[in-house]
């Protein structure tokens, strides 16, 4: 086990080991020894003479091989920004990403902020959509359903942590089967989308719950299910918002051709990200 003497040497140290398998690895040595430390950036950079304990300096080094064994560095850190809240993360769910974060826009698009809305979040996971929808939506009642039991636990401490698991219900279900309600107004989803054999980079598929990213042969298997399940929850007149994968418009586009007022948005890079569909 390498130990540092201090901060400067240990940043640079770290640097140099992860250039191999991180994009950044300035900002991820940067980030895993504020995370063991607990000094913040400008601290860091700015009195690189600062002194790490044993203990420090035996668990930054820890937490540097994991990441150069490629594991997220939200996993290592326990945690994921999105929609400007803070997120436990852990390896029982999947990494919330700035993509999804349209997901939540679009829904907040259709409903005012005092609007009262009964939504119900499908596969759930860390209940990023289904917090910060309740965050965002203080008269909002969210159900957020999910298969894992884990994957619940973590949604039910970061609901707690953002102060809405009063307005939150918690429910183990494969996708709708375990609702019974038929009066939501919106059904929202960022559903698994990938293709069995499709590659992904090895820090999503050596690490990320595999159930909460391949959906089948072609993709498209849990949409299938899910938006007849959704028609069948929603109200007259309620919204289904999803999340979908790369080249997957037109096949969901002819999944909804019964719906009204469908429309696609994209993300950041111009590719079709969610797909709003309202119940006639």
């Amino acid at each position: 086990m390498r130990n540092y003497s201090s901060a400067g040497e240990a940043l640079q140290a770290a640097r140099a080991r992860l250039a191999a398998t991180s994009r950044n690895p300035g900002r991820d040595a940067e980030v895993l020894l504020t995370h063991v430390s607990g000094w913040d950036k400008a601290a860091l950079l700015t009195h690189p003479e600062r002194l790490l304990s044993v203990e420090q300096s035996t668990q930054f080094e820890s937490l540097v091989r994991r990441r150069v064994a490629c594991e997220p560095m939200q996993y290592i850190t326990g945690a994921q920004e999105f929609f400007g809240l803070l997120f436990e993360v852990s390896p029982d769910v999947l990494i919330p990403r700035p993509e999804t974060e349209h997901v939540v826009e679009a829904a907040l698009e259709r409903f005012g902020r005092e609007a009262t809305v009964r939504i119900v979040d499908v596969g759930t996971g860390s209940g990023a959509i289904a917090v910060a929808l309740a965050h965002a939506l203080p008269q909002s009642d969210v159900t957020a359903v999910d298969l894992s039991p884990a994957a619940l636990k973590v949604a039910r401490r970061n609901a707690e942590r953002h102060g809405v698991l009063d307005r939150l219900t918690l429910l183990q279900s494969d996708l709708l089967a375990a609702i019974d309600a038929v009066d939501f107004d919106l059904v929202v989803s960022n559903p698994p989308y990938i293709a069995d054999g499709d590659a992904l980079e090895p820090q999503v598929f050596q690490y990320e719950p595999r159930a909460a990213l391949y959906a089948g042969p072609t993709g498209l298997e849990i949409y299938e299910r899910l938006i007849p399940q959704a028609c069948q929850a929603l109200k007259r007149g309620g919204w289904l918002i999803l999340e979908i994968g790369f080249g997957q418009q037109a096949a969901i586009q002819r999944l909804l051709s019964g719906w009204h007022m469908v429309s696609f948005e994209n993300d950041l890079q111009g590719i079709p990200r969610v797909v709003c569909a309202q119940k006639s």
